[in-house]
């Protein structure tokens, strides 16, 4: 193909601005989209998991293709809808190499958040060209001009080059299918995205040599294994030709290609000749990173890869020990967890494996515990039953002083929220660096230790019921700033093993809130409710009503239990301490204490207080 009628973009936004609903409307007016599709589904959020959480986790690319009515060009225009989550930003940083432009989507009453800063910062450094997009502009409490000031003093503070401070604006809602370059367009289609895309962005530049690829993202194929994806940077390949794969450790091995393939839509087609400039995904290897070099000779040069920032948080994996492990997963030795865990990190850049000093335990390093959360939840629905610990912050040496991570903070609430949540974020040792009042709330502003924001989504969504909106980005490492203790309450603690019964349970509600209903398998160490106080409280919940012969008929009919508060998975991970775990397989999340012998439990505790 003519590289000339090729464009290689990345749609960059924070989470929920509809980055995704884009590009399904870019994909339905193109023509290229499946047929009895549900217009509420959404086509490029594949995994089960961006379904259910309305969220893009994996960078994924397509391809449209678009004729443009004024030369009768057919483009191709190669899309990449990245995750607008601050976890997964490494999905984002390591696309940047692969496209020559990224179209930065914000909300038309949230203006720029602190992903799109972030991202944005990654693209401007890259020297990609932009086109600026307002979504959501049909919206009641839209304030496009006042978004469009804050995308342009957001330029500025990144220090934007004159090209891309004077990006061109286009007003949409991708939701209603229209774009247009003035707020009050005729509001009809997309026409007017579609040729800033062919207008703006430039072609791939295509180097003169032989092939060379950087590897910009890895999948798997059932059928023929590890597929490396990228974009072409100079020649030509076949299927069944010989190359080489320059590793980041310096060593080099030749492959046979076995497979190629090309992105249309949303399916992919085996082809037999790629191009420079064509996005294309190679087949043939045993081994192969993101971040290596595909040669068609040995002594080709290795390509420089972007530098993604560091995990920040850490978490111990291990085998389940409960009384109850291997009863529900089909997946349950160090063996298959750790084998996991190395598959996990051939394909996500920014999580790392560190061996325990147990062999049944590993420290799996990421950037933030909702990206955990995510790996573990996909692990369950792979059969998967393992135990996982409360998220703890890398600390460093700097300078002789330890130090710890700190995040930047941006929280959206409505004005009657503002006081629970500043106290909340002044317990957290927050500090606020700015306060914003406008017409859809208040936008606070704060930084924070990383321990600090563990849990904080929770909190929030409780005290805003659903309304709040926060947002995170890492800042840098600080010095320590003392003890934080986000939990206040102590736990209801099983001191027996078998089914929970209705008759204890009435009884141990009394005392505080309940995790478990009646007749839930349950056993020693398991943690089954809460107690306000700060203790944990020794129950047993398998306890059954003594029968005797002068009981009244009906008495038992009376006993009425509160419905049991249920975790989702990353909830649980927030909620326990240091001393406790998380049990998670397939069908059950269950809490219990690290210690499941309260005996040893009760010589530990004295020990420490010795």
């Amino acid at each position: 193909m003519n590289a000339d009628l090729i464009r290689n973009i990345a749609i960059i936004a924070h989470v929920d601005h509809g980055k995704t609903t884009l590009v399904d409307c870019l994909l339905k007016q193109s023509g290229t989209f499946r047929e009895n599709q549900s217009t509420e589904e959404r086509m490029m959020d594949s995994m089960d998991l961006e379904k259910e959480k309305g969220i893009t986790i994996k960078a994924k690319n397509t391809a449209i293709k678009w004729t443009n009515p004024q030369d009768n060009q057919t483009y191709t225009i190669n899309i990449v809808d990245t995750p607008g989550h601050a976890d997964f930003g490494a999905e984002v940083e390591r696309v940047m190499k692969m496209v020559d432009g990224v179209l930065l989507l914000t909300d038309a009453v949230g203006g720029p958040q602190a992903q799109t800063r972030w991202v944005l910062k990654k693209a401007l450094s890259q020297g990609l060209k932009t086109i600026c997009v307002i979504n959501k502009i049909d919206r009641d409490t839209a304030r496009s001009e006042w978004v469009h000031d804050k995308v342009l003093e957001l330029f500025l503070d990144l220090e934007a080059d004159d090209d891309q401070f004077n990006a061109p604006f286009l007003y949409a809602s991708a939701k209603n299918g229209f774009a247009d370059k003035e707020v009050n367009g005729p509001r009809e289609n997309m026409s007017a995205l579609f040729e800033t895309i062919v207008e703006r962005i430039p072609p791939p530049i295509i180097e003169m040599g032989d092939f060379r690829m950087l590897v910009s993202n890895i999948e798997w194929d059932d059928y023929v294994g590890r597929m490396a994806i990228g974009r072409i940077l100079s020649g030509a390949i076949k299927q069944g030709q010989t190359i080489h794969a320059l590793h980041k450790d310096g060593s080099t091995k030749r492959v046979k290609i076995t497979k190629m393939k090309t992105f249309s839509g949303l399916k992919t087609d085996d082809i037999e000749v790629a191009h420079a400039g064509d996005i294309v995904g190679i087949a043939g290897f045993d081994n192969i990173d993101i971040g290596d070099t595909l040669s068609l000779t040995p002594e080709g040069e290795a390509l420089p890869f972007v530098e993604i920032d560091p995990p920040t948080i850490q978490m111990e994996f291990s085998v389940n020990d409960g009384p109850l492990a291997g009863q529900d997963g089909k997946k349950v030795t160090s063996r298959q967890i750790k084998e996991r865990l190395e598959r996990e990190m051939q394909s996500n850049i920014s999580i790392s494996l560190e061996e325990a000093t147990e062999s049944t335990r590993f420290l799996v390093n990421a950037r933030g515990s909702m990206q955990i959360a995510v790996l573990v939840e996909t692990m369950r629905r792979e059969g998967f039953e393992l135990l996982v610990s409360r998220p703890t912050v890398l600390y460093k040496e700097i300078d002789g002083k330890r130090c710890e991570p700190f995040e930047q903070i941006w929280v959206e609430i409505t004005e009657d929220a503002l006081g629970g949540v500043m106290e909340n974020l002044s317990k957290r040792k927050a500090k606020i660096t700015n306060l914003e009042h406008h017409n859809a709330g208040v936008t606070v502003e704060a930084e924070a230790p990383t321990r600090g924001i563990i849990g904080f989504e929770s909190d929030l969504t409780t005290m805003t019921s659903g309304h709040g909106v926060m947002s995170h980005s890492y800042l840098e490492y600080r010095p320590y700033c003392g003890e934080i203790n986000t939990r206040l309450t102590g736990t209801l603690v099983s001191m027996d093993q078998g089914k929970s019964m209705p008759y204890a349970l009435d009884m141990i509600q009394n005392r505080g809130k309940l995790f478990i209903a009646p007749s839930e398998a349950v056993y020693e160490g398991q943690i089954i409710g809460e107690n306000p106080r700060k203790e944990d409280l020794p129950v047993n919940p398998t306890k059954a009503k003594q029968l005797d012969n002068m009981r009244a008929s009906g008495s038992d009919k009376g006993i009425q239990l509160a419905p049991p508060q249920k975790f989702s998975l990353e909830r649980a991970i927030e909620y326990i301490t240091s001393d406790e775990l998380v049990e998670a397989t397939p069908n059950h999340l269950r809490l219990r204490k690290r210690i499941l012998d309260s005996n040893v439990r009760r010589k530990l505790a004295k020990a420490e207080k010795k």
